[in-house]
């Protein structure tokens, strides 16, 4: 029997992955004021979180993101409240990594509010995965990170044309499917609330989000759903109804199509994961 080739890539990543977790609040505390020698990545699931680093302050909602940069005092500017949940990352850069030319191979604001928040969401949830059933390596964590980073700069790119009126109508739309998306509401129902054409909305919202918007009540809703589903206290008919799904087996379609697994195929996957309060 002949020998397959087997295909040796040389070189190392210039990120090294420390530890990372997945922070649910207890409606107590405040985060610690602190020192450390890694940068940290947070990105808020739910909540607010109040943060500051040196002299600046920052107010994270759901959806954003925050990179802490080492060797800088950073901490928390007011209690976590009782819904803030959000996930966390550590890691470090290896000598000559951190670039400020235009030779650099991206560029990652401190501060992001992320168009596609579910991608980074598996992120972190495959990282996290992997880093409690043992089989995290250097490099398997390295490209993960990396791979985090590249989705939080997709956002300072797009963030350089934000000034127009119609990039603020998409924001509202964004905003709205946001805080309604466990309600019964179609792409026409929100077009209707911020009183402007449907078909213009639509355009608009996919030119600022790259999907349509019922593309993105349906990851929004998805997206809530995992989270109920990792929390394991109802089963799947009470998960789509309080997601905004009225009809089960649809919600096991859009599921399925979104995260290539069924819902319960995901709450068996997904049930080790580092969670910490405090």
């Amino acid at each position: 029997m002949a020998t397959l080739d087997l295909l040796r890539i040389k070189g190392s990543l210039p990120v090294v992955p420390q530890n990372a977790g997945l922070f649910i609040s207890r409606g107590e505390g405040i985060h610690p004021t602190r020192v450390i020698g890694s940068y940290e990545l947070i990105f808020v699931r739910q909540g607010r979180l109040g943060m500051f680093e040196g002299r600046r302050r920052f107010e994270l909602g759901a959806g954003q993101t925050l990179l802490l940069w080492p060797r800088r005092k950073h901490g928390g500017t007011i209690p976590y409240p009782p819904d803030l949940s959000f996930y966390w990352i550590h890691f470090t850069l290896k000598s000559g990594a951190v670039k400020s030319r235009p030779a650099s191979l991206f560029t990652v604001p401190q501060l992001a509010t992320l168009r596609r928040p579910e991608r980074l969401i598996e992120l972190f949830r495959r990282f996290l995965d992997d880093q409690e059933s043992g089989c995290l390596t250097p490099v398997n964590g390295a490209c993960l990170i990396i791979q985090m980073l590249t989705e939080v700069s997709r956002n300072f790119k797009n963030t350089m044309h934000e000034n127009s009126s119609s990039i603020v109508l998409a924001s509202r739309a964004e905003d709205y499917i946001r805080t309604h998306f466990d309600k019964s509401i179609s792409a026409r129902d929100i077009a209707r609330t911020l009183r402007c054409n449907p078909d213009y909305l639509g355009r608009i919202f996919h030119l600022a989000f790259d999907c349509t918007l019922t593309a993105r009540l349906h990851q929004r809703r998805i997206q809530k759903a995992k989270s109920l589903l990792l929390d394991g206290k109802l089963n799947i008919d009470e998960i789509a109804q309080a997601c905004g799904f009225n009809d089960t087996v649809f919600f096991r379609r859009i599921f399925e199509r979104q995260c290539d697994i069924t819902p319960l195929a995901f709450r068996k996957l997904y049930a080790r994961i580092h969670v910490n309060t405090e």
